[in-house]
């Protein structure tokens, strides 16, 4: 029989709830020894049997739930996680994905998005015959290998990748890693295809996985917008909304972004897909200073794209990123024509939509220009959002017009 995690009474709400999170400040006791990652049942002050769970004693989030009960199917005495569990969720994962159409449009796409995916901990990307997998927890770091031989036998011609090599690992008191699971290392540039244009991501050195998958949506959302324009892409990473501009017609795009090799594959990205180089131009420059220097400059554009990295981990972190949104914005509207339009992005899931659009409207103020939002954005369908976790919906954009 699996350890058992004992709630504070009162504690036990948010699980009712199907949240799929403990924190420790919620937990009474522990009866056991239970190693970190395995599995063990979690019961509210009355005995009741709530969850199983991965422990994690490292963590401010000491449980996370792999499996809930109700009065209609209770979490029996000799319940426990095995590896067909995993190889189930993840096959319901990829027919989910299949059943959206989003294997039709693209073969790069979040095949397991953690908590929204019933899976705590584990991000799976897919690009084109390569899996990139993320392991965020004790309990997906416990069950490493049953995942991996699950994703063998349901994705059995491709290879398998690891990063993770993300700071969240040090909060459950694991080491990074990184590197090749299964088949062939990488090449620099993996090519995958979306909305009828052709990427690279380079799986090994990119951001995250190798590509910003949750922003597909918007990558062609803007392409309403672009045709002979010009196009200023900020924080643009690989280029992914200037081939998609470019490719419906915008007269000339400039990028910038402070990694010169991340600006290396937009380019190649250009070429990829037979567009003019010479309606592109690459700046390797931090986008805050360059976007003064732009107004000082007299440069103004149709079109200006702000996609930034997150600006806050933390809640302490929070009056800074705002901060951050409002000073890059205030400059994106100097440098607007009338009429322009701003999409304007932001992936701080701590930042409400109601308080991103807020500092806009802030910035909006302080630039002496009126603003109004034309269309919402959020991230992708294979970045699904649980209806009991709503801290799975971080990505927010505004496309907006300017007067």
């Amino acid at each position: 029989m699996p350890a058992t995690m004992h709630l504070k009474a009162g504690r036990e709400k948010s699980l009712k709830r199907r949240h799929p999170w403990v924190f420790s400040g919620a937990i009474d006791r522990v009866d056991g020894e239970p190693q970190p990652g395995e599995t063990i049942q979690v019961m509210n002050s009355d005995g009741q049997r709530l969850a199983l769970a991965a422990y994690s004693p490292e963590s401010q989030i000491q449980a996370r739930i792999w499996k809930f009960g109700d009065t209609k199917n209770p979490i029996k005495g000799d319940s426990t996680i095995t590896a067909d569990f995993f190889a189930q969720r993840i096959t319901a994962a990829k027919q989910r994905r299949v059943g959206l159409g989003l294997t039709e449009v693209t073969n790069g796409y979040r095949l397991i998005s953690s908590e929204s995916d019933d899976l705590p901990g584990l991000i799976i990307d897919h690009y084109a015959n390569y899996l990139v997998l993320q392991f965020l927890s004790q309990g997906t770091e416990f069950w490493r290998d049953d995942i991996i031989q699950a994703l063998r036998a349901s994705y059995p011609e491709h290879n398998i990748y690891e990063r993770s090599d993300v700071a969240v690992r040090e909060k459950e008191g694991l080491a990074k890693r990184q590197g090749l699971i299964l088949g062939d290392e990488p090449e620099d540039s993996l090519t995958i295809e979306e909305n009828g244009y052709k990427l690279g991501v380079d799986i090994k050195g990119g951001h995250k996985t190798g590509f910003y998958l949750d922003q597909r949506d918007s990558r062609k959302a803007i392409q309403k917008y672009v045709k002979d324009k010009s196009v200023l892409n900020c924080f643009s990473y690989t280029g992914g909304f200037s081939v998609s501009a470019l490719s419906a017609g915008a007269a000339h795009v400039t990028n910038i972004d402070e990694s010169l090799p991340a600006l290396n594959i937009a380019k190649n990205n250009i070429e990829l897909n037979g567009l003019n180089l010479e309606r592109c131009e690459n700046i390797e420059a931090d986008v805050f200073k360059h976007l003064r220097l732009m107004r000082d400059q007299g440069k103004q554009f149709d079109v200006i794209i702000l996609d930034p990295p997150k600006f806050a981990d933390n809640k302490s972190q929070l009056k800074s990123a705002c901060r951050g949104y409002k000073d890059i914005n205030l400059w994106a509207l100097k440098l607007l024509k009338p009429g322009g339009i701003l999409a304007t992005f932001s992936c701080s899931g701590l930042i409400s939509p109601e308080l991103f659009q807020q500092t806009i409207g802030n910035s909006a103020i302080d630039a002496g220009r009126n603003l109004r939002i034309i269309e919402r954005l959020n991230q992708g369908a294979d970045h699904p959002t649980s209806i009991f976790f709503p801290e799975g919906h971080y990505l927010k954009g505004l496309i907006c017009q300017v007067d």
